[in-house]
């Protein structure tokens, strides 16, 4: 990622800030515990309230909307707590109000270190010239027919954008090609991932920007780009009055792709009739009845990044940029798509009874916790087969002959996207309380790293 993508390094009053938001909740339960230990009901509710409050209260000045007035509220109603104990049980009330207060210097000093690292920011972008000659191509049937539903082609003849319609029996890739030999030098794409992946490839070979338009039906690209899918038409701005940035593409044996490429008994799931709205989900719920003892295991050969060798695996997700994921269904997203890296996970589940266990973290959305799950990332992996292997690229069956070699692609297409696009994938947007909390932002503006 180039330096100017990368967040803000703390300044020393940011630091100083974290330091005293961490020292001031230790302090506020000295506070309590000094002359309450012959109260331990009263000395117990008042610590708890005293958490919950200072927590809730840096959750209150480092989120926005429904978070930041559910935290609020349970701030309030934590130091309301708080101060009922006090009265009933007695408790000295300077030590009550000492607490309280420290308890807000807490909130307000991690206010002051948070605020410019608590947001997420979207990747670096700079405004782009209106192309002379815009093309987009439309696929009709995408999305069980988005492009006719939003009248797409209408659209484009309003914008003085020429409109393309995918033919059946014809080739998506000759298209593309023949509008950038008419002089396009803007090209966008009406359809879904494997669709986007195709003009991408020919934009990216030709060094002119890229335009996506959300119209198939899961639209992971458009999801991680910041792009609003129900927009349909916006996304149409991105010609006239766009900005531009860089994504990364990733390549299986030279075939680029945009999202993911799958391979294993998920890869075998693909045609299936419930692919497209619950995917890896689908695989997962399947694996029970796939590791009965007359069940062969995928010949996968691939070693991890020390060079450990591994000769199958129940499922391998090879990402064009590492996926945050915390189960299987609907939630793999991507915080950057310009870290020059491939995001690679392995699934292995040996029998019956691991399977069962690995079904049930994944419920709990904690499938890292399973032994037999490796995530990590490279710029290149390998995978070798006795035979042709069965692979879903972007959603697209397949089958190729091993080695299947994955690479990276950094930067290589330029991307143009609507100026009034969030541009923010929902893995930088989301909060994890486990990874990414107030805490370890606090604890990472404090020793001068980005928080985010």
């Amino acid at each position: 990622m180039a330096d100017h993508d990368r967040p803000a390094r703390p300044r020393p009053t940011e630091r100083l800030a974290a330091f005293f938001a961490l020292a001031a909740l230790p302090v506020a339960l000295t506070v309590l515990l000094v002359g309450a230990v012959l109260n331990w009901a009263a000395l117990v509710t008042a610590v708890v309230a005293l958490l919950v409050g200072v927590t809730a209260g840096w959750h209150a000045v480092s989120r926005r909307g429904l978070r930041r007035a559910v935290a609020g509220l349970g701030t309030v109603l934590a130091l309301a707590l708080l101060v009922a104990v006090a009265f009933i049980a007695d408790l000295s009330v300077a030590r009550v109000a000492l607490a309280i207060a420290l308890a807000a210097l807490s909130a307000a000093a991690a206010r002051v270190a948070l605020r410019r690292h608590g947001r997420p920011v979207a990747a670096a972008r700079r405004p782009a010239a209106k192309p002379a000659r815009p093309i987009l191509l439309m696929n009709p049937k995408s999305g069980g027919g988005k492009v006719e539903r939003f009248g797409l082609a209408d659209e484009c003849s309003r914008r003085g954008i020429e409109g393309v319609l995918l033919k059946p029996g014809e080739d998506l890739r000759e298209l593309a090609e023949d509008a950038v030999a008419r002089g396009a030098d803007a090209i966008g794409m009406a359809g879904g991932d494997g669709s986007q992946a195709i003009v991408a490839e020919v934009a990216a070979r030709h060094g002119i920007p890229h335009v996506v338009v959300p119209t198939g039906t899961r639209n992971h690209l458009a999801l991680d780009l910041g792009l609003d899918r129900n927009n349909v038409v916006g996304a149409l701005d991105a010609f006239a009055d766009g900005v531009e940035r860089r994504i990364d593409l990733a390549t299986v044996n030279g075939r680029v792709f945009v999202n993911n490429a799958s391979l294993g008994l998920y890869a075998h799931l693909v045609q299936s009739p419930e692919y497209r709205d619950a995917k890896l989900k689908t695989a997962a719920e399947t694996l029970p009845d796939l590791l009965g003892p007359d069940a062969v295991p995928p010949d996968l050969r691939f070693a991890e990044p020390d060079g450990a060798p591994h000769f199958t695996a129940q499922l391998i997700l090879v990402s064009n940029g590492p996926y945050q994921m915390d189960r299987l269904e609907g939630r793999g997203t991507r915080e950057h798509m310009d870290s020059g890296t491939l995001g690679v996970v392995t699934l292995t589940i040996s029998d019956a009874a691991e399977a069962l266990r690995f079904t049930t973290l994944q419920a709990a959305g904690q499938v890292r916790r399973f032994p037999g799950w490796r995530q990590w990332t490279a710029e290149r992996f390998e995978v070798r087969s006795a035979g042709p292997v069965a692979i879903g690229v972007d959603g697209e069956a397949l089958t190729i002959e091993p080695p299947l070699v994955f690479a990276t692609l950094p930067r290589a297409l330029r991307l143009r996207l609507p100026r009034h696009a969030v541009g923010v994938s929902p893995a930088r947007r989301a909060v994890h309380l486990l990874s990414r909390s107030t805490l370890a932002g606090l604890v990472a503006v404090c020793l001068g790293r980005p928080a985010g």
